[in-house]
């Protein structure tokens, strides 16, 4: 093959300044991190069990802590419709100075009897104490039974948004796992591709390369840099999205302890899920307590036309001054009894009845839905697991031409094209396989969620 040239200065000078335009380049993802990340922020590693626990803790996401205020406030509520069984018993004294118009009150003089048209002024002084209770009103009870079963709704609500809650962080967990290994793998390509710019360098120093080789390695290099800066990017701000959910300080240093891994799913078939979600979602649950509600509701308006029986006591003193008041009471009972009210109670009763309808219809089409999210889960499951094995071999083929290529390139059996190739198939191959076990951990959350045991799935 003939003794390679001498290299001239001129040649020295050229790779010198390309050789430290590429490590600069390598070191500006270095130097972007040290800004990004202060020296003052906290070291945080974490887990996506962690994860779900501080977003599920009293301070963590904003919509589980509003899940509990809504209980608070479905609590509130039920004590209010209590409080109409309850006796009430109130407190008053009043003190009067005045006068009045007999004539204006209807006592007009006559031949026998004469009265003055003005009195007073008199004073008159009550102290009194009274009390009412409600003895029997078949809709006010309906209510308060209502109102109770109110409360487990809101309840089972909160543990709805807590799976709701757990899912997101966990998609959003896996989405950083995705970024973080898009940017292993722009690393290890932007490593390659700088070997590659290496040897066909060497390749041109030995005469046996061309100056197009090693611009078009050059190129590679570049666009594997410009890769890496897009993939740390993509990285910082799904880390930044995961803080931001489960609410801590967005200037934490986030580091997370787990990778895409393709975890086998516990459940035997599609009948088996089924069963699961049908008894675990709490979603479900919620909407049958819901259903209840509206039936106590209804049964609450069609007894408003039902008689209701309360009494009344009251007790106090009353004269024209403290010194001169004398003991008074008055005890007693009624019974009320609506006639006419406007269509009023109709009208009540007939929305009731349509609110009942209407949480039995939303009930059978839920029940699908879940059907429709397990199965869709389940089904992507499998495919996924398919394009894993799929993904793998391909990866192990890519790799393996990429090595190949590289011999013979070195060899000077072949061109820089066919190395080219070889490393942007090696990319596609890494690529696919990054994708496969993320499509597969999302349709395994998926299916989590849809059963209702994700926070029991993640260990």
């Amino acid at each position: 093959m003939g003794v390679p040239p001498t290299p001239q200065p001129m040649a020295y000078f050229f790779r010198a300044r390309e050789s430290c335009r590429r490590h600069m380049i390598l070191v500006l993802p270095l130097i972007w991190i040290s800004f990004t990340h202060p020296a003052t922020a906290s070291d945080l590693d974490l887990s996506l069990k962690q994860a779900i626990e501080i977003a599920l803790s009293q301070e963590g996401s904003a919509e589980v802590q509003m899940a509990q205020e809504s209980i608070r406030e479905v609590q509130a509520r039920s004590q209010q419709s209590r409080a109409e069984l309850l006796p009430h018993l109130g407190a008053s004294v009043g003190f009067q100075n005045q006068t009045r118009n007999l004539e204006a009150l209807g006592l007009q003089p006559s031949p026998l009897f004469r009265p003055p048209t003005l009195v007073g002024p008199f004073t008159t002084f009550d102290a009194r104490t009274n009390l009412t209770q409600t003895i029997f009103h078949l809709g006010s009870i309906r209510r308060f039974q209502a109102s109770r079963i109110g409360v487990r709704v809101a309840q089972t609500e909160k543990e709805n948004i807590e799976e709701r809650t757990a899912a997101q962080v966990a998609r959003f967990y896996l989405e950083a796992l995705r970024n973080r290994a898009r940017l292993d793998a722009a690393r290890a390509n932007l490593e390659l591709a700088t070997a590659l710019a290496d040897l066909a360098e060497n390749q041109k120093e030995a005469g046996i390369g061309t100056g197009i080789e090693v611009t078009r390695a050059q190129v590679q290099v570049s666009n594997e840099q410009q890769r890496l800066l897009g993939a740390e990017q993509q990285h910082r701000q799904s880390l930044l999205r995961l803080l931001k959910l489960i609410g801590i300080r967005l200037d934490a240093n986030l580091t997370l302890t787990e990778n895409l891994t393709h975890t086998p799913v516990q459940v035997a078939d599609m009948q088996e899920a089924l069963a699961i979600a049908f008894r675990s979602r709490s979603d479900l649950q919620a909407h049958q307590k819901r259903e209840e509600q509206a039936d106590l509701d209804y049964r609450a308006a069609r007894s408003d036309r039902i008689p209701s029986l309360s009494g009344f006591a009251g007790y106090g003193t009353i004269g024209s001054g403290i010194d001169s008041a004398i003991p008074t009471w008055n005890l007693g009972i009624s019974l009320e009894l609506p006639v006419f009210d406007g269509g009023k109670i109709d009208a009540h009763r007939a929305e009731s009845l349509s609110k009942l309808r209407r949480e039995r219809i939303e009930m059978q089409d839920l029940r699908r839905q879940i059907e429709l999210e397990v199965r869709l889960a389940f089904a992507g499951l499998n495919l996924a697991r398919e394009q894993i094995t799929v993904a793998e071999e391909g990866l192990q083929l890519a790799q393996q031409e990429v090595e190949q290529a590289r011999r013979r390139y070195q060899a000077g059996i072949t061109s820089s094209l066919e190395v080219t190739d070889a490393q942007t198939r090696l990319e596609r191959a890494r690529e696919n396989q990054i994708t496969a076990l993320f499509n597969y951990s999302l349709e395994r959350i998926n299916l989590g969620e849809a059963m209702g045991t994700i926070r029991s799935m993640i260990q």
